[in-house]
């Protein structure tokens, strides 16, 4: 038969210090976890929050993400030496015109620092939606964008229900994915 011996307060004590120090430990070693109301974490994929960002315009004006929650917000990376984004461009800016009064905002993010030849394309093709510089590629990388065209399309709860990589993607496509969007109640 097996007996215990009883343990000592000073035991006991020790055990209670020895615990109290490996919660404390644990606290101090976990990552912070974000607690937000606002739908799911951040993340450039589909299902997550869209990464929140503030560039500057081509004409010197700030725009931050998170400013136009309430929007569907298209956000499109894109080049002036890129094909597929010159092929785009005219449908992109069809639907921007269409919808821009029912709450759509076309966001075309670049990161090129030539801010010349963004002008001239800008003119070319007679965009009206905002021009975003990220010529320090911050919102780039913060999307993981790895080629253009990559377009976003967030709701207007900030979060991202399509993602489409390469192009062109043509008026269709856009008009479909943006009135979808829009029909959702706010």
């Amino acid at each position: 038969m097996l007996t215990f011996a009883p343990r000592s307060r000073t035991h006991w004590a020790l055990l209670a210090v020895v615990a109290l120090v490996g919660l404390g430990w644990m606290a101090l070693t976990r990552a912070p976890v974000e607690k937000t109301t606002a739908g799911p974490p951040p993340a450039p994929k589909q299902g997550f929050s869209a990464p929140d960002f503030t560039l500057q315009t081509l004409d010197g004006q700030q725009i931050t993400l998170h400013a136009l929650r309430g929007k569907v917000v298209v956000i499109n990376f894109w080049a002036t030496w890129c094909s597929p984004c010159k092929a785009e461009m005219p449908a992109m800016q069809q639907v921007y015109e269409a919808y821009r009064t029912q709450g759509l905002e076309i966001l075309a993010i670049t990161v090129e620092r030539d801010t010349a030849a963004i002008e001239a394309f800008v003119q070319q093709y007679g965009l009206t939606f905002p021009i975003l510089l990220d010529s320090e590629t911050m919102a780039a990388r913060q999307y993981q964008v790895h080629g253009t065209p990559t377009t976003f399309f967030v709701d207007r709860q900030g979060v991202i229900r399509w993602v489409v990589v390469g192009g062109p993607m043509s008026e269709g496509l856009l008009r479909s994915k943006v009135e979808t969007l829009l029909k959702e109640a706010p």
